[in-house]
Formats: structure tokens, sequence, C-alpha cells
């Protein structure tokens, strides 16, 4: 009688030990952007805070027995990437990374000590060998571990750079210094610095005032300069094309630009801290929409910080999206205050009636 009482306890633990809260998407609760009449492009998914919301919430039977689980928190977040089913997030004050894994349904932290060892975080890159590589301000270098979290080396220069972004595209790292006032270009082969742009005196207008943010598509390298509110273009080269937007509170204008990213399309997402929202534009550099704002509940943001896309794990947020919209790619938006930290989005498109 007592083995059969343990054989039933163990089952009770390994299947309803956790059971995940997923509320069903209606018409009522549904939160779109834009809002009606317009039509529909992006849909909120959902949120992530801490490792329940992962690893799914005790049940009531299983609290009873082992207590209720407040779960690991997101403290504050800035940089992420996604890499393979994990999202690697940065975190400046756990001084590490979360790293979740989609598929095993696991929530952990990445402390390396050593060489290894992290201060403040603040964005970090994935590449397509499973390197990591991590922006850290306080350490003043970004830091390089292998697709087994071993540490491998550092880059830059710690008495005198300031790095707070990094991207691998192809053959080179690209690094923004928000010190040197450029984008450092290093071979991803023997780590060696090949290149560095813009090299021109302050009033110029293609100066990197204050470069936070970067991402590198085809032959585009795109900079968010904080201190001119600008987006600024250059070619992987280092040659000057453009900048996007301006200093101001009208649409398509900027307070405090911080992450960035370019879909498929070559449309530009923009997080705007001030605005607390993702302004999205299209390759002529022309205000699309924008979605997110201050936070008041579900799918609003608070103090966001950057934004990916990511076309591979439609699946697993699947279930969250409206049965009349097709997902076409996932949007990921770190909030580093409030009690969403990091917003699940869906880039939508109606489904045709059959």
């Amino acid at each position: 009688m007592y083995k059969l009482l343990s054989v039933i306890l163990l089952s009770l633990i390994l299947t309803s030990c956790y059971s995940r809260m997923v509320t069903r998407v209606t018409d009522e609760n549904l939160v779109i952007f834009p809002a009606p009449p317009d039509t529909a492009r992006i849909q909120f998914l959902t949120s992530i805070s801490n490792s329940i919301d992962i690893t799914g919430q005790r049940s009531g039977f299983m609290e009873y027995i082992l207590g209720k689980d407040e779960g690991m928190p997101i403290i504050k977040p800035y940089g992420l990437s996604i890499h393979k089913g994990k999202i690697y997030i940065s975190d400046t004050m756990l001084g590490g990374l979360v790293i979740i894994d989609l598929k095993k349904h696991t929530f952990s932290y990445f402390e390396p000590g050593g060489r290894g060892q992290l201060k403040k975080p603040i964005n970090c890159f994935v590449d397509d060998r499973g390197y990591l590589f991590v922006a850290d301000a306080e350490r003043k270098e970004v830091v390089v571990f292998d697709n087994n979290l071993k540490y491998v080396r550092s880059l830059g220069n710690a008495k005198t750079g300031k790095p707070t972004d990094v991207f691998v595209a192809g053959d080179k790292i690209w690094i923004c210094d928000i010190n040197a006032h450029k984008v450092l270009v290093y071979s991803r082969d023997n780590y060696e610095l090949v290149n560095s742009f813009p090299d021109v005196d302050p009033q110029h207008e293609n100066f990197l005032s204050s470069p936070t943010n970067l991402f590198v598509t085809g032959d585009k390298v795109y900079v968010s300069d904080f201190g001119s509110f600008k987006i600024k273009v250059y070619t992987t080269s280092g040659t000057y094309l453009r900048s996007i937007g301006s200093y101001g509170k009208a649409l398509g204008q900027f307070v405090r630009p911080k992450g960035i990213a370019v879909d498929r399309n070559d449309n530009l997402y923009v997080v705007d801290a001030g605005f607390e929202n993702v302004q999205i534009f299209n390759k002529d550099d022309k205000l699309l929409m924008f979605f997110g704002g201050n936070y008041e509940g579900r799918g609003n943001m608070w103090l966001p910080a950057k934004v990916i896309l990511d076309y591979d794990n439609l699946q697993y947020f699947q279930k969250y999206v409206h049965k009349d919209f097709k997902l076409k790619h996932l949007i990921f938006v770190t909030n580093q205050y409030g009690p969403d930290k990091l917003n699940v989005y869906g880039f939508i498109e109606l489904k045709s009636k059959k």
C-alpha cells in the first residue's frame, strides 16, 4: 500500500507539479496595434518576467505539499539575443545573463567567474556557432564565450573604451564604443581590429555622439545614436549614407532612441525609451506605425531598451495567437522596469476567409 501511494505521489509530482497558465485569446482580451478600426499588424502575445513563466506554476495541490514557488526573476534586462530556441538576456542588475530554453522549459542564470566575470552586461549576441558575445559597459570590454559558455577572450580597450552593443555578421564582429564615438570592426577569425568608423570631427553629420545600439544587415550598418536623437546608416565599409529621425515629440521623431532591428522587408524597428514604444519605418524611412506606449497594462512598455526579431521559434508562441491571425514573425522587447520584463509580440496578418 505504501509503495502504491509513493508511485501515485511521484506521478503527481511529475505530471502536475507545474501547470502552465495560458489564457485563451478572445476578442475581449486581445491586445493589438494599431487599434481598431485600423488593420491589426501586431498582437501582444505574452510576457516573461521570472522562471515560473517558463517552467510553469505549481498546482494548488503541489503548492500545498511543497510550498509557494516565488521563481527566479529577470531583474533589469537590457539586451537580448536568441539562438536555437534559447533566449539570452543581459541583466544589468544581476551582473550576468538570464538564459531561457524554450524547448526544455528551463530558466537559469549565467554568472561566470574568473576571467569571464561580468560586471554590467548591457547587450549580447549569439552567433551561428553558438558563441556568446557580451558587451560589458562597466568592465569596458566585450567578453567572448564558446558554445559551452566557456570563457574564450575579451575584446576592446578596458582603459579607454566603453562598449555598448555587439553584433556578429559574416566574418566580422561589430562593436559600438560610446567613448570612442565609433563602430569598431574585428575579425571573427583572429579577433584583430580591422576597421573603425566614422573618423570625423564632432561637427560632421556622420559623427556618432553616443552610439548605444547597432544592427547589421546585408551591406548596411544601422547605429542608434542616442546623443543626436537619430539612427545613422553606414555601409559595412564605413561610408555614411543617411540618418533617420530627429529630436522631438512628433510621430517619427525620437526622444531616447535605443535598441534597433531590421526585418526581412528592410523595415526598421526603433525602441524609444522616452515614448516607451517601438516605431517602425519602411525602407524609404517613412513611419509605418508604432506599438507599445506608456505602461497601463498588458502590451505596454516601461523603459524599454532592446528589440529583436525572430522567425525561427514561432511554434512556442503560436498558442497565444488569435485564431483569426497568421503569425509571421516574433518581436521581443525588454522593459527595464515594471511587471513585464520581456514582452513578446507577433507580427500578424489576417487569415483569408474560406
